[in-house]
């Protein structure tokens, strides 16, 4: 059985063409592991959704979240804020 998310990635960029893939039932498990990729510098070369490519505008869209909420957190650490206050100066979601 297709687990519901597929994301090939790849670990080490600049050393290695080896594509690995996570899988995942759990779109929120999914999204995590996007933020872990996104702050690790790997690079994601596909995601898959029930077996279907995310192209385009769905693809984007589930990056940009990941990255949004890596900045959120990123900005509330280094700024000992809380979600409400990096929501409200900068717009990213908690």
């Amino acid at each position: 059985m297709l687990k519901k998310f597929s994301i090939d990635y790849i670990a080490l960029p600049r050393h290695s063409t080896r594509v690995f893939t996570h899988l995942t039932d759990d779109p929120v498990q999914a999204e995590e592991f996007l933020m872990h990729l996104l702050a690790a510098g790997a690079r994601i070369t596909e995601i898959r959704h029930d077996g279907s490519i995310l192209t385009g505008h769905q693809f984007d869209k589930m990056v940009k979240v990941a990255a949004e909420r890596v900045a959120s957190r990123m900005l509330e650490e280094s700024l000992a804020a809380d979600g409400a206050e990096i929501q409200r100066r900068f717009g990213f979601a908690a």
